[in-house]
């Protein structure tokens, strides 16, 4: 066959077409696997088919209000889609939209700020093409209570606590825990849960991954540490954990984590989950030449109590479930056994040596009592019933909550730990502890009408404190 010139530029016109056009498939195709790392899903789709991709009007249950999640489709309305790539940078990065409206944290952009620049423009291809728009009006908007709902205050909090700059490796590290310290930081924006809150509810400077209150849950430390963090975890067990949301005879994941779980690490590539636990374990990790320490998920032991309550009383008795033992052995022993070893095939966990009940605190049991387990991860669905108003089993008061943790923990797990009261209970059932601000909110109009000046010397100057405490 004879080609001739213009055949020939025509020839090489659509391959070069066809070329870029996979270039761009590519691009997308990476900036999706970015968005699932970054978990984007989690809070801007409705959960189980409720709502569009990416269409927002998800409820973030947050100390200060409710806040609702955005549509970050394309939509050209109600969406993103005007949005050029700096203007998407801005808004991912320094949590700041193209209007300039300022976004409040709930949005980790403090660690999105570290998102390197090639991951960033394909993440915003990915969402510019990749994702449909949606062209529907939001059914909520946020409005938090004065003085939250004062969007440009966030700017101040941005001096502290954000402004940071794409991720750099670290030389101290090698190839794989660098890749993972980049997902921990950035995209997976662990300490985002995993680390504690100041005044402020920024993080607290030297307590990086050390655990914090996630609400009603507390998400545990996952450093190195053997004692308190993960030092004593395999790789392969973190790993499996993050892939299942299960690390059998150690952990199973619930709450905030377990949505992680369902929406962003279980899709990961191994490569990438086998880097973020190589990266844990460097943090806070003990020396060499450190003696071996018991972990939270060395405690406990099998004890079966059922032979101390049997025929205690007749069998047309009422409310006989009395003491903590008597409250397990009617709620909890059919799935986790008379005994706490839990199923053969550890579909019902079992309570000993277990990071629940081994912990310092009895706040993960408590809200595992309330909340129940509901996470979906590798095909299977993991369900555990929850025992709070609206339960199919069984509602339980405050006291029996708190004598079945005391139970739990004291046989099974911590015996430090069982001091549970049903005041921490109504904490747990409430949505976790109240932080500063949301305390001080209900005074804040009255202080600001009888000394507006005063009382912004007064914030200038905790701002001022603690941005000293975080330099120094």
């Amino acid at each position: 066959m004879k080609i001739t010139a213009l055949s020939a530029i025509v020839f090489a016109s659509l391959a070069g077409g066809a070329i870029a056009q996979t270039a761009d498939q590519d691009l997308i195709e990476r900036g999706k696997y970015i968005a699932t790392m970054g978990d984007c899903a989690a809070c801007h789709t409705q959960p189980r088919g409720a709502g569009k991709p990416y269409a927002g009007g998800y409820a973030i249950a947050s100390p200060l209000g409710t806040i609702w999640s955005t549509n970050i489709t394309p939509s050209r309305e109600y969406g993103i889609g005007t949005y050029t790539e700096q203007d998407f940078s801005d808004a991912v990065r320094k949590g700041v939209l193209k209007d300039g409206t300022h976004l409040y944290p709930a949005m980790p952009y403090d660690a999105y700020a570290g998102i390197t620049d090639a991951d960033m423009k394909a993440l915003y291809a990915y969402f510019m093409h990749g994702v449909a728009p949606v062209d529907e009006p939001p059914a909520q908007v946020t409005e938090l209570p004065f003085p939250f709902n004062l969007r440009f205050s966030m700017a101040a909090w941005n001096l502290l606590y954000a402004g940071g700059k794409p991720f750099t490796p670290d030389a101290g590290l090698n190839a794989q825990e660098n890749r993972g310290k980049y997902i921990v930081d950035t995209l997976g924006h662990c300490a985002s849960c995993h680390s504690p809150r100041g005044l402020l509810m920024g993080s607290v400077s030297g307590q990086y991954l050390r655990g914090g209150s996630v609400g009603p849950w507390y998400a545990p430390d996952i450093t190195g540490d053997p004692a308190h963090g993960i030092g004593s975890w395999a790789n392969e067990e973190i790993a499996t954990y993050l892939k299942t949301g299960r690390a059998e005879g150690k952990a199973q994941a619930a709450g905030p984590m377990a949505e992680a779980v369902e929406h962003s690490f279980q899709h990961m590539s191994d490569d990438d989950l086998g880097a973020i636990a190589a990266y844990l374990k460097t943090v806070n990790a003990p020396a060499a030449s450190a003696s071996p320490v018991a972990s939270r998920t060395d405690m406990g032991q099998p004890a079966d109590v059922e032979p101390g309550i049997r025929g205690l009383f007749p069998e047309n008795a009422h409310d006989s479930l009395k003491t903590g033992a008597e409250l397990y052995s009617g709620y909890c022993a059919s799935c986790h056994q008379p005994n706490g070893a839990g199923s053969r095939n550890q579909a019902y966990p079992s309570l000993f040596h277990n990071s629940v009940t081994g912990a310092a605190s009895a706040t993960n049991l408590i809200a595992t009592i309330l909340y129940g387990v509901d996470r979906e991860a590798g095909g299977d669905h993991v369900l555990m019933p929850h025992f709070n108003t609206g339960s199919y089993v069984a509602v339980l008061t405050d006291q029996e909550i708190a004598d079945i943790s005391n139970f739990v923990m004291e046989t099974y797990g911590n015996p430090n730990a069982a001091k549970v009261t049903t005041a921490d209970v109504q904490v747990v059932r409430n949505g976790g502890p109240v932080p500063f601000l949301a305390k001080v909110q209900p005074h804040i109009p009255a202080l600001m009408a009888t000394g507006g000046v005063a009382a912004v010397v007064v914030l200038a100057g905790v701002i001022l404190l603690v941005r000293r405490r975080r330099i120094a």
